[in-house]
């Protein structure tokens, strides 16, 4: 028999060395203006003697690969565990890789794992636990709708079984950005399901979308979403700049003049904006996303406040010539972080030809970023 398993289509960056089990497909609610993922697909919660049937495919391939690979696992390692077997070699490849990270960290899949009965979500973490005893981090997507209408019981249980970590797409903290991009939340929902997660003992994730206001809820769109964070507090913030995607809601309202994208520059001071009102908490922000032009923004509340506000003033105080030629060389790859910004032929080239072709630089960002997603 072959042990496959299913997988879903995302997940986010910081689990990228997590195995993933996909316990549900697609999203419940997909309707958010800005997301492409799951459009055209129909939600369901996938049976759970099928999930239970992952976790052991994935067992078996993992104890198979185990059992030959006393000197490392290299290609040669998995073919000889695969041997007869009739289980695509992609699937060996996928438990391998887990294998090389010490087999520590989990997702589950797909939009919203917390949608499941706690019951059946509690059954499947003691099963991987007790498959996997080597796990010490199982995290999953979590819509703030879903968490507010959890009891905090469930959410307590739910953690003592092995899940430690939430991700959860506030996007906006304002409502009148909730409402315009269809979020299907409200702000006062992403304040009770925040501080509900916390007090169940999980880590959180809040991701907080930079742009997504556009040019006329610039402002708002910073100073409600860090209002959230402040009475929340959540482990993490990520920051997840927006753009505009072909095909989506959004981008239409862009085409249609109702929605204007911010600049690369004016998402930077919209993000400076944000920083600069969270106060009385200890989150870490992460800029752990491409979409992000400013990397080198990370930190942890208080004692990293004043060094991320220096960073992002550094930016915007360069001369704009500079600050386009930075955003260029971010964009094609030549520079990851703001302190690797040098003259660069290269880039200079680059620079000149994206003026003259498009006028000015963000129309070409648009068409660079779009090849990204």
């Amino acid at each position: 028999m072959p042990y496959t398993f299913e997988l879903g289509p995302i997940r986010p960056p910081s689990e990228a060395y997590s195995i993933l089990i996909r316990v549900t497909r697609n999203c419940p609610w997909n309707k958010c203006a800005f997301c492409h993922t799951y459009k055209g697909q129909q939600f369901s919660r996938r049976p759970i003697q099928d999930v239970i049937a992952d976790i052991d495919a994935i067992y078996t391939l993992a104890q198979r690969i185990l059992d030959v690979a006393s000197h490392g696992i290299t290609m040669h390692t998995l073919q000889k565990a695969k041997g007869n077997d009739d289980t695509p070699l992609y699937y060996y490849e996928q438990v391998a890789f887990w294998l090389q990270y010490g087999m520590k960290s989990v997702f589950l899949q797909d939009a919203n794992s917390l949608i499941l009965s706690p019951n059946d979500l509690c059954i499947i973490l003691n099963h991987i636990k007790e498959r996997f005893p080597t796990v010490e981090r199982i995290t999953s997507y979590a819509r703030a709708s879903t968490i507010s209408k959890k009891s905090l019981d469930d959410l307590k249980a739910i953690r003592q079984a092995g899940l430690t970590r939430l991700h959860i797409g506030m996007e906006s903290g304002s409502d009148t950005v909730l409402a315009l991009v269809n979020k299907g939340t409200t702000q006062q929902q992403l304040i009770d399901a925040g501080q509900k997660a916390v007090e169940a003992n999980f880590d959180v994730s809040y991701y907080y979308m930079p742009g997504l206001g556009g040019k006329e809820h610039m402002e708002e769109n910073a100073l409600q979403s860090a209002l959230v964070i402040n009475n929340v507090n959540p482990t993490f913030v990520r920051l997840r700049s927006t753009v505009p995607i072909p095909g989506t809601p959004l981008y239409e309202m862009m085409e249609q003049g109702t929605w204007t994208p911010l600049s690369e520059v004016e998402k930077v001071q919209e993000i400076r904006l944000f920083i600069e009102h969270c106060n009385g908490i200890s989150s870490t922000l992460t800029s752990d996303h491409m979409m992000n032009l400013l990397e080198d923004v990370e930190g942890t509340f208080p004692h990293d406040k004043a060094t991320m506000l220096a960073t992002i003033d550094e930016f915007l105080s360069m001369p704009q010539e500079d600050q386009e030629k930075f955003i260029v060389g971010r964009r094609v790859g030549l520079y990851r972080y703001l302190k690797d910004y040098y003259p660069n032929f290269k880039v200079d080239q680059l620079y000149y030809s994206i003026k003259h072709q498009y006028g000015n630089i963000d129309k070409a960002v648009m068409e660079i970023l779009k090849s990204f997603i």
